[in-house]
């Protein structure tokens, strides 16, 4: 019997610009036109002041880890315990959720705020995750 599969992102229409770009390898964020607040998960309006004016541009990628727990329980399909499920705070202020990877997945290897960088990880043919590993230099 095949191992069950990691759960896939179903993007939407607010969602297809950040797919698109995780595919073509970048990580793509939105910016209010009428306040410049910066944020994610994508969404048609700002969430700081609401207006309906928002640009998608694509972000550095490097960021710094915020937060982490090391799963070590085998219960999610598609991962192999144990694996780190982070919270990353980008360099344009947002945070976001991801797995680090190239890294060993124990405390004495994940300190917090350490430099991390954009990295992606292809699912299928439709989605590519960003993922973070630790920053090179």
């Amino acid at each position: 019997m095949a191992e069950p599969q990691r759960a896939r992102p179903k993007p939407t229409p607010e969602t297809q610009h950040f797919w698109d770009g995780t595919k073509a390898g970048e990580l793509r964020l939105q910016r209010c036109d009428a306040c410049a607040h910066v944020y994610f998960p994508p969404r048609p309006f700002c969430p700081s002041c609401a207006s309906r004016k928002v640009s998608v541009f694509k972000a550095s990628g490097k960021g710094f880890l915020y937060s982490y727990v090391i799963n070590h329980r085998p219960a999610a399909p598609g991962f192999t315990p144990p694996y780190a499920i982070a919270v990353v705070e980008l360099a344009e202020g947002p945070r976001m959720m991801s797995n680090i990877i190239d890294c060993p997945q124990t405390p004495e290897a994940l300190e917090l705020d350490m430099k991390l960088e954009v990295a992606f990880q292809q699912l299928d043919d439709k989605i590519t995750l960003p993922v973070f590993r630790p920053a090179k230099g």
